[in-house]
């Protein structure tokens, strides 16, 4: 199998060849047809989080099962399959015990603590695999798996919240807007300063009004959703949420959030962090996906320029989601 491989913390990635694995108990092998890419990849290379080295990193995969392993039901050879961020978890710690397996106290994470999707193949856990929704093709069915999946985790944790704002208009925001609108809900998209092209985008898609994250939205917001990984949009959005408002941080990784008034959380404001997902979480979201017409914004680039992509999300230069094809 060849594969773009991280070897440490702040270098490229390189080509790889290595044997093809062979699955498991309870494990699939799968041809990648489509991966990803995802800021979290980049808090991989920066090193902001510390997971396993040397990886091939890539969480948001669409394949087709090439091989089973033992004790594997639901899943045939040539199936289309989803493989998305949590990879693993116990089954037998209280978290997951309790249907709350994104909390699991031994869980393994595509493309960070077991190899992933920036490869012509990888090895998943068959339990946490999704069947992809026919409406979506490879391409545009990679985002959903991360981009899509956390998303909606935090877009559930947002509760009911008919005026919602989303700070950061990238993968993950421009899809959940869709949603949300479906849902008839009043979307308010925050965008970096001077990023009109964001803001159009936002527009097009059916949010009510877009702006800078330092600016105040037409009315009170009952709830905010913090996509991009910056501390300081913290305070800014308790600002803009009405008393009993949610501000919900979704990110593995976030810059430190600076001191604000205790006035500023006063009157059952709250402030939520997303960890991971639930399959309840994908099998309610790719139903959903279907369903509301959501549209992906992807682009596709051969496997080989994975630095390149990842060099783009970083400089935001691109407009809904970067996928790598092998």
């Amino acid at each position: 199998m060849h594969a773009m491989q991280l070897d440490a913390p702040g270098t490229a990635l390189h080509p790889v060849d290595r044997p093809l694995p062979e699955p498991g108990e309870g494990e699939i092998r799968v041809a990648v047809r489509a991966c990803g890419v995802c800021r979290t990849d980049l808090h991989v290379l920066d090193g902001d989080i510390h997971g396993l080295l040397p990886i091939i990193p890539g969480h948001e995969i669409v394949g087709l099962v090439d091989a089973v392993g033992p004790g594997v039901t639901g899943f045939t050879p040539g199936e289309r399959v989803g493989v998305p961020w949590l990879g693993h978890a116990c089954g037998h710690c209280p978290y997951c015990l309790s249907h709350r397996e994104n909390l699991c106290d031994a869980p393994l994470f595509t493309g960070f603590t077991r190899d992933g999707g920036y490869a012509t193949h990888t090895i998943a856990d068959a339990r946490f695999c999704f069947p992809l929704p026919e409406e979506f093709d490879d391409i545009h069915a990679a985002p959903l798996l991360c981009a899509g999946l956390i998303g909606y985790r935090a877009y559930r944790l947002a509760g009911e919240a008919p005026a919602l704002g989303l700070y950061g208009f990238g993968a993950a925001a421009h899809i959940l807007a869709q949603l949300a609108c479906w849902q008839g809900r009043r979307v308010y998209a925050f965008t970096r300063e001077g990023d009109t092209a964001s803001q159009d985008f936002a527009r097009e898609l059916g949010c009510v009004w877009a702006g800078p994250s330092g600016a105040e939205p037409p009315e009170k917001l009952d709830a905010a959703i913090i996509f991009a990984a910056v501390g300081d949009l913290v305070p800014m959005a308790l600002k803009t949420v009405k008393k009993g408002g949610r501000v919900v941080c979704a990110g593995i990784h976030m810059s430190d959030i600076p001191a604000f008034p205790y006035a500023d959380l006063w009157e059952e404001r709250q402030i939520l962090s997303v960890a991971n997902l639930t399959r309840e979480d994908g099998i309610e979201f790719l139903a959903l996906a279907g369903k509301a017409g959501i549209r992906t914004h992807a682009e596709a680039l051969p496997l080989a320029q994975a630095n390149e992509a990842l060099d783009r999300l970083r400089r935001g230069a691109l407009e809904g989601a970067l996928v790598l094809v092998p």
